[in-house]
């Protein structure tokens, strides 16, 4: 819809001190667009102000989209990947969040979770609440691309800062194991930001395997090797690995040893898990140290951080550690 307004005329080049000037005043009319005429801005005002070259013209109407939660009157809990908004599965009045979360920008299918995370494959089981009849979705995150079906792969947007943290640990140069790689968020951030980096993908999920090669593609990356299977028998030929990644929080402490076993001394590991919030970090060291010592190692804790909340007094931590050996550890 189009408006008749006043307006102020700035240069472009004082046009954002400008904006700014007539913001802190007050005076901006947040309800139309601001426009260009030749070499000048054109800012819609509610009144006139002197000092100002001043006018009257028509300007577009601004939609401001109200949130979920305005319209709702509660916060609904969902996660939006790519055009599509997966609810909460304990969520009530799912429908009617539904409908509300379809009218939203970028929003084209609504699903809702009908069970947690379960099985050897890291999946869930969806139903389609509104909106198109699919599952398959485009997710940008830290200027990559992924192709995912949210039916077949678990995947939740909420690790975005922590893939970039762990990337940005990396060097020119390192050898690296993502041993529950899914469709590759940790992979390929790391194989794209590091072209000399030699990432080693793993999953045991086939349809997260077709994901990550298909994701290779579309990024453009070719240092990442791509390995079916269970990490622990996919791991058997590698050695002298700079950095491991282990993002199974439920149970990544069973394929501990199995990373000890390809890191070179000194070596990082990533340590996924969940904890409650008696105990964050403290019970679960004391069992990466015993793991460690059965194998003749010692770890040296360098970060210890939650990264996200999961569940009623439970949270996503993450360990961050260096493996020795007793031998060397001693020396120094």
């Amino acid at each position: 819809m189009v408006m008749e307004s006043q307006y102020i005329r700035a240069s472009k080049n004082r046009g954002e001190q400008t904006r700014r000037e007539l913001i802190e005043l007050g005076v901006v009319d947040k309800n139309l667009k601001i426009k260009t005429e030749n070499d000048d801005l054109l800012i819609p005002v509610l009144k006139h102000i002197e000092g100002y070259e001043t006018g009257i013209g028509d300007f577009e109407e601004l939609i401001i989209e109200r949130s979920p939660a305005e319209i709702l009157g509660f916060s609904p809990a969902y996660e939006q990947i790519g055009d599509i908004a997966i609810i909460d599965r304990h969520q009530p009045q799912a429908q009617e969040v539904a409908k509300v979360l379809l009218k939203q920008n970028r929003i084209k299918t609504v699903l809702q979770a009908e069970t947690s995370v379960t099985g050897e494959y890291r999946t869930r089981s969806v139903s389609i609440l509104a909106g198109e009849r699919r599952t398959e979705t485009l997710y940008r995150e830290n200027e990559c691309r992924y192709l995912l079906d949210l039916s077949k792969v678990y995947f939740t947007p909420r690790l975005s800062t922590e893939r970039m943290r762990i990337a940005e640990k990396i060097k020119d140069g390192d050898k690296v194991v993502d041993m529950f790689a899914g469709v590759g968020p940790f992979s390929i951030l790391i194989a794209k930001k590091f072209p000399s980096v030699h990432v080693i993908a793993i999953d045991k999920n086939p349809d997260a395997i077709r994901y990550l090669k298909e994701n290779v593609k579309l990024n453009r990356v070719k240092n990442v090797e791509i390995r079916e299977g269970d990490s622990r028998d996919a791991l058997k030929d590698i050695k002298d690995v700079d950095h491991v990644i282990m993002n199974l929080p439920h149970s990544a402490i069973e394929f501990l040893d199995a990373a000890f076993g390809v890191l070179k001394n000194g070596g990082i590991i990533h340590f996924y898990a969940i904890t409650h919030e008696n105990d964050l970090f403290d019970g679960i060291l004391k069992r990466i140290e015993a793991v460690a010592g059965l194998s003749g190692l010692q770890i040296v804790p360098l970060d210890k951080r939650i990264v996200r909340p999961y569940a009623p007094y439970q949270f996503n931590i993450c360990i961050d550690f260096k493996v020795l050996s007793y031998a060397v550890s001693n020396k120094s």
